[in-house]
């Protein structure tokens, strides 16, 4: 009967090898998860600029009137007239 002696280091370095793999491959594939996610997120963003500019628009009138009703009572101030 014919032993088979493998070598202890070869054992080693093999499953060594493979775990590096399967490292490496699930690394690569988080990442190229991480890559997707991103790309949806910038198309998201891209998509939903268009209405933030509306709600910008809004926000601008709202300063805009707060300014008047500033610049009118500062006038009637100077003016001497009681609010």
């Amino acid at each position: 009967m014919t032993t088979l002696l493998i070598d202890p280091i070869l054992v080693l370095t093999a499953g060594s090898l493979i775990g590096l793999a399967l490292v490496a491959a699930a690394l690569l594939r988080a990442w190229a998860g991480w890559l997707e996610l991103k790309r949806q997120e910038l198309d998201r963003a891209a998509v939903r600029a268009p209405q933030d500019e509306g709600s910008g628009l809004g926000t601008a009138r709202i300063e805009l009137a707060d300014l008047k009703e500033r610049i009118r009572k500062l006038e009637a101030i100077a003016s001497g007239v009681e609010l």
